[in-house]
């Protein structure tokens, strides 16, 4: 079975890739074992929204010592930063990807899945291809969190939009009796108590509801809660236990559960309550994240890419040098899966593409790639790489992965592409802390782009999107999705 490309992994910067070169002409395989981590998501797209604390000491630009550097910081205007190179440490994907792959990923993927599910925030500011880099570049937003934390952010949904925190902003923060994950008095009062990262404040209080989901049950998860508003009669249900309780000037803020298949609810609600109405994103299941989800899925059905579900690779071909197979488990017999190029976007270790055992012995277990940071003494990756001090340093873990130049091509340790035919992105490169300083989404569209680029120049098939017949088809294509397959 052959393709032009085969993308390993369903995740972001898996459905990203695939979608890029399939709407460039080339032919393209997705395997992945499952569901990619967008369910785990907020839903939103951060770039960068912190240096230093757990993280671990940022770039010399950050300052001239150890402290300075280590000291955690917010980052306002996160292309600057990145293109500030020497604000990064070493090591760190931004060096590599750049501004411009990372401002051109997010663009794309933000057209991609269209402003109903994405509010695009182009880097108009770097000029006419990204080429000043001096220029600052949009603001990172500020949103509330679960448990009334402030976080930064560059692209929000819509049904956000009105929740990302501003100066002087008023508030009503509403919990839903039935749904355990999100209590209106815990963010309320840690609103109230916060400092925006410019010295502002807001003003929070707290009211809950006993909105009722489904009939008879007291703990509806936030699928459920979503999908009852999905639901004309569960948006009036839910505004009539609301009218009169906002007052003049105030921000309805309500867990991320605005409908699951309809992007619209929050405006319904918004009009029929006479008020802004933000959602604040909860934890997993993530009704944010999973609209992406099924968007990406169903743009990928649409474009044609063929998506192979249930296939862990298994095996490798590699001939000179290079890449020409892999092989996925399958029912009945392994499936065999040939192409000229192959994008590796399977994740890190909350995946499984990464993995440490415990004699210490780190590896890619998809095709086996050197990974960066690690030795091949066990002992003492345990003893370097692990400590037990929650409170201490940054744990040194959380930096292994594939170390990869600008083509995104994978490299040894001696600084040369360790297999031909081969490109990373996503969660399983090496040098950074995506969790905390707010960077996965970037780095992992930044490196999409990077790969897909120099994919398509391999291939010699690179067509600008917007003469892709493809491309003219509609992002909310519904009907048989003949592409995916079951292995």
């Amino acid at each position: 079975m052959s393709s032009d490309v085969v993308v390993i992994g369903a995740g972001i910067s898996g459905y990203a890739a695939a979608l890029r070169l399939r709407r460039a002409g080339a032919s393209v395989t997705l395997v992945t074992k499952g569901m990619g981590s967008l369910a785990l998501s907020p839903g939103t797209v951060d770039v960068l929204g912190r240096l230093g604390g757990a993280a671990g000491p940022a770039g010399p630009g950050a300052g001239a010592t150890t402290e300075e550097r280590s000291a955690r910081r917010a980052v306002t205007h996160p292309y600057a930063a990145i293109a500030a190179a020497d604000l990064l440490p070493e090591g760190h994907p931004y060096r590599v990807i750049g501004r411009r792959a990372t401002a051109a990923g997010v663009d794309r993927f933000a057209a991609l899945v269209g402003p109903e599910l994405l509010t695009a925030r182009p880097d108009t500011a770097a000029g006419e291809g990204g080429g000043d880099d001096s220029a600052a570049g949009p603001a990172n937003l500020w949103l509330p969190t679960a448990v009334g934390a402030v976080r930064p952010t560059l692209l929000v949904q819509p049904s956000m939009q009105a929740a990302v925190l501003r100066d002087g902003g008023r508030y009503l923060v509403v919990g839903l009796a039935r749904l355990k994950d999100f209590t209106a008095g815990l963010v309320a009062g840690n609103l109230n108590r916060s400092e925006l990262p410019d010295g502002g404040r807001v003003q929070a209080r707290a009211l809950t509801v006993d909105f009722e989901a489904r009939a008879g049950e007291s703990d509806t998860n936030a699928v459920g809660h979503a999908r009852a508003l999905d639901d004309p009669a569960g948006i009036d249900r839910l505004a009539r236990l609301l009218q009169g309780k906002v007052r003049d000037g105030e921000t309805v803020l309500l867990p991320a559960v605005l409908g699951l298949d309809r992007p619209g609810v929050f405006q319904e609600l918004a009009e029929r309550l006479g008020a802004p109405v933000g959602e604040i994103p909860l934890v997993p299941p993530s009704v944010p994240g999973l609209r992406l989800e099924h968007r990406l899925d169903r743009l990928a059905a649409a474009e044609r890419v063929r998506v192979v579900m249930g296939a862990r690779v298994v095996d490798s071909r590699v001939e000179r040098g290079r890449l020409v197979s892999v092989t996925t488990a399958a029912a009945g017999r392994p499936r065999e899966h040939r192409a000229a190029a192959f994008v590796l976007a399977a994740g890190g270790f909350e995946s499984g593409a990464l993995n440490m055992d415990s004699h210490g012995q780190v590896t890619d277990t998809v095709l086996g790639l050197p990974l960066a940071g690690v030795t091949a003494d066990g002992a003492e990756n345990l003893r370097r790489l692990i400590h037990h001090d929650y409170w201490g340093a940054p744990q040194g873990l959380f930096r292994v992965g594939v170390a990869v130049d600008a083509q995104m091509r994978p490299l040894g340790a001696d600084g040369e592409p360790a297999l031909a035919g081969v490109h990373a992105a996503g969660g399983v490169l090496a040098g950074a802390v995506r969790w905390s300083e707010k960077s996965g989404e970037g780095i992992a569209l930044g490196s999409a782009e990077a790969a897909g680029d120099a994919v398509l120049a391999e291939l010699g098939c690179a067509v600008p999107p917007e003469q892709s017949t493809a491309a003219g088809r509609s992002t909310g294509a519904t009907g048989p999705d003949k592409s995916k397959e079951q292995d």
